[in-house]
C-alpha cells in the first residue's frame, strides 16, 4: 500500500489505527465564521482522537449560491457553512492555527453536483471531502444519475490534481449509508466499494469506505468485516480505511437511550475494525446539537471504544484475538456466514461486467435494475427492491427486484413486503429498543455505562501526533486569537427547524 502524505487526512487516520485508537468525528457546520472556528477548536481539544468537520448549508449543497449570498447579507440563518460564499480569506482565517497534520478537517456536503464545492475547499487549503455519484444523487436529489456521475468524475480529477503539488487528497464514499436505514448490508457494501473504485479510477489514492450502523450488531459486525476484506482485495494499491456512521435513522428520544446507541456504535467499530466513527448526540431526536453536546458525544464514543479495546477477545463467540497495532479484532464476531459477502460480491461483479468505466457501469446497472435502493424515489432507481426487519433487528430482503442475488442468502422464505404500518414500525425499531433499555437499568451492561461517571478516559486528544516537523508554523499555534476571523456583515438569526435540509 502506498504511503500517504504525512499531512493528509488518510495518513492521520492510519497513524491512529496503528496506535490502536478509534478516530471520532462530529457532524458540525455553522454559517458564522467565529462559531465555526470555535466548533473546530472544541473538536480538536476534546479528550479523544478527533478530526474536524465543516458541514455545508443546503443552498451551497444544491448550487444556489445567490440564495446563500442573500441569506448572509440579510442575516438569515443557514444550516451549515457556506464555503463557496464566504470570502476565501475568511475561511482561511477560520482554519488558521486550528487545522494541521495533527487535526485534519473534512468538508461534508450532500451534493450531487459538487464541483463548485471542491473548487472552494481547495482554494482555502483543504483537500478532504466525501460523497459519491450514487450516494449523493439518489437519496438527496432528482439530478439524472448520468449527470451526477459526470460531475463527480470532474470533481475527483480536480481533487487528484493536487497530488502534483505534494498533497494527498482524501475522498470518503457515502455509499455505505444511502437511505440511512432499512437497506440490507450487501447493497451498502456494494455501493461503497463501487464508489471507491470510481474514485480510484479517476485519480484518488486515499479513500475511505462508509457503512451505517443498522439494527442488529451481529449483522453489522459481519458486514463491516466483509467490507474491510473486500477493500483489501479490490483496493490493494490505495490507502484506505473503513468509517462507521452511528445509526442514521430515528434516534432514541431519551438521553440514556441515545448514549447507549452511540456507545454500541463505538464498540462495534472496534470489534469490526473500522478506523473512524461519525458520532451522533443525545440531542439528535430533538434539534441541532450544540458544540458542547458534540464534544460530549465524541468523548463518550472514545471512552466506549477504549473500554471495548481493553476487553479480552471473545474467541468463544467467533472473534479472533485483538491484533496489536491494527486497532481491531479480526473475524466477523458472529462465527456465522449469513450470505452478506456472497451477495455483495455478486452485485459488485455484475456491475463491473457492464463496462470497464465504473461510472458508465453504475448508470447501466441502475437502468437494468442490477442495483436497486429500497424505498428510494429517484427516477433512475428501479424501485422494485423491498426489505423487512426481523424481530431481532436483522435486515432481510422481501424483494430483490432484478438484482442478481436471488437465492444467495440462506434465509428461508422471504418475509412479506411491509405495509405502511409495518414500515413505520420498522423505522422506529431502534428508537424504541434503546429507549426501553435506558428505562430499565438492569438491562444495561455496566461496562457500557456513562463514562463521565468514572471520570475521563486515558486517551488524550494528541495520542497520534506526528513528529514535530508536521507542527503548525510559528504564529499559527492553537489558541490563535479569534479576532483574526472577519465577522459576518450582520448578526444571524436562529434557523427554524423547518428550514433544515439533509446533512451528512
Amino acid at each position: 500500500m502506498p504511503s500517504a502524505s504525512s499531512r493528509g487526512f488518510g495518513a492521520f487516520v492510519a497513524r491512529a489505527r496503528a496506535a490502536g485508537t478509534l478516530v471520532v468525528q462530529p457532524r458540525m457546520g455553522m454559517a458564522d465564521p467565529l462559531r465555526m472556528r470555535d466548533g473546530l477548536r472544541a473538536t480538536r481539544d476534546a479528550e479523544a482522537a478527533t478530526v474536524g468537520t465543516i458541514t455545508l448549508d443546503s443552498y451551497t449543497r444544491t448550487g444556489d449560491l445567490e440564495a446563500a449570498r442573500r441569506a448572509l447579507a440579510e442575516g438569515v440563518g443557514l444550516n451549515g457553512y457556506p464555503i463557496a460564499t464566504h470570502p476565501v480569506d475568511t475561511t482561511r482565517a477560520v482554519l488558521r492555527g486550528v487545522t494541521d497534520a495533527r487535526f485534519p478537517v473534512q468538508v461534508r456536503h450532500g451534493s450531487a453536483m459538487p464541483e463548485h464545492i471542491v473548487r472552494a475547499l481547495l482554494a482555502v487549503g483543504l483537500d478532504a471531502t466525501e460523497g459519491g455519484p450514487v450516494s449523493y444523487c439518489l437519496p438527496y436529489s432528482r439530478t439524472p444519475l448520468r449527470e451526477a456521475v459526470a460531475a463527480w468524475q470532474r470533481s475527483c480529477e480536480l481533487l487528484a490534481s493536487t497530488r502534483e503539488y505534494g498533497a494527498e487528497p482524501h475522498l470518503e464514499t457515502f455509499g455505505g449509508c444511502l437511505m440511512g436505514q432499512l437497506c440490507p448490508p450487501s447493497l451498502l457494501i456494494a455501493v461503497s466499494m463501487l464508489e471507491a473504485l470510481f474514485f480510484r479510477q479517476h485519480g484518488l489514492t486515499s479513500v475511505s469506505l462508509s457503512y451505517a450502523q443498522q439494527a442488529d450488531p451481529r449483522q453489522d459486525e459481519e458486514a463491516l468485516t466483509v467490507l474491510g476484506r473486500l477493500a483489501g482485495e479490490l483496493l490493494p494499491d490505495v490507502d484506505h480505511h473503513v468509517v462507521l456512521y452511528a445509526y442514521m435513522g430515528v434516534f432514541p428520544r431519551s438521553p440514556g437511550g441515545a448514549r447507549l446507541l452511540l456507545q454500541d456504535a463505538a464498540r462495534l467499530a472496534v470489534r469490526a475494525g473500522a478506523a473512524r466513527l461519525i458520532v451522533k448526540t443525545t440531542a439528535e431526536a430533538h434539534r441541532i446539537p450544540t458544540v458542547g453536546e458534540n464534544v460530549r458525544a465524541l468523548e463518550t464514543a472514545a471512552a466506549a471504544a477504549a473500554d471495548e479495546r481493553s476487553r479480552p477477545a471473545l474467541t468463544a463467540a467467533g472473534s479472533a484475538p485483538y491484533e496489536a497495532g491494527a486497532g481491531a479484532r479480526a473475524g466477523t464476531g458472529t462465527g456465522t456466514d449469513t450470505g452478506i459477502e456472497a451477495e455483495a460480491r455478486a452485485l459488485i461483479g455484475a456491475v463491473l461486467e457492464l463496462d470497464a468505466d465504473v461510472g458508465r457501469a453504475l448508470v447501466r446497472a441502475f437502468a437494468a435494475g442490477y442495483l436497486d435502493v429500497p424505498y428510494c424515489l429517484h427516477p433512475d432507481n428501479a424501485g422494485r427492491a423491498r426489505t423487512s426487519l426481523a424481530p431481532d433487528g436483522r435486515l432481510l430482503w422481501s424483494s430483490v427486484g432484478s438484482m442478481p442475488i436471488a437465492g444467495l442468502a440462506d434465509d428461508g422464505p422471504r418475509p412479506p413486503i411491509l405495509g405502511s404500518a409495518g414500515l413505520i414500525s420498522a423505522l422506529s425499531h431502534v428508537q424504541r429498543s434503546y429507549d426501553d433499555r435506558a428505562a430499565d437499568p438492569s438491562a444495561i451492561d455496566p461496562c457500557a455505562a456513562d463514562p463521565y461517571a468514572a471520570g475521563p478516559h486515558a486517551a488524550g486528544p494528541h495520542a497520534v501526533d506526528p513528529p514535530a516537523a508536521g507542527a503548525a508554523a510559528p504564529g499559527t499555534a492553537p489558541g490563535a486569537p479569534q479576532s483574526s476571523v472577519p465577522p459576518p456583515t450582520k448578526p444571524t438569526k436562529p434557523t427554524p427547524r423547518r428550514e433544515l435540509g439533509p446533512t451528512t
